[in-house]
């Protein structure tokens, strides 16, 4: 599961993850993922991104919280229709993992919600196989 995608009140997230060979030093047990997240407005209403909660989980089960404001520096507003991308990385100890999580987002109104990030894997080409 390479990409992954959830709905949340008219909030789309679509990720889609990928090893980064030339980043990574699998003789020094670190491997890097790059990743793309799309995050649209399918709903009536317009929200804004707050903040970001990642969880992610490597192959012996540790996992790492990551919590801050925005994304890549950024805390877009989306009317509907509109959407937004950007592309990140993530540095592992093993050659697979998880990650997840969730954006908390903010209506016109006020409202306040968290949008689903669903499961998504990180692999290198041979942990597929």
């Amino acid at each position: 599961m390479l990409t992954s995608q959830a709905v949340t009140r008219g909030v789309q997230v679509h990720v889609e993850s990928r090893y980064l060979q030339e980043r990574s030093s699998p003789e020094r047990g670190g491997w890097f993922f790059g990743y793309t997240v799309t995050i649209s407005n399918v709903g009536m209403e317009t929200v804004q991104l707050l903040s970001r909660h990642w969880i992610i989980t490597d192959a012996h089960g540790r996992i790492e919280e990551v919590r801050g404001p925005g994304v890549v520096g950024a805390q877009p507003r989306l009317r509907p229709g509109e959407s937004f991308e950007y592309t990140s990385g993530c540095p592992l100890r093993t050659p697979f993992g998880t990650m997840r999580g969730t954006y908390q987002m903010v209506t016109s109104e006020g409202a306040t919600f968290d949008a689903t990030i669903a499961p998504f894997t990180l692999t290198t080409p041979e942990s597929l196989n």
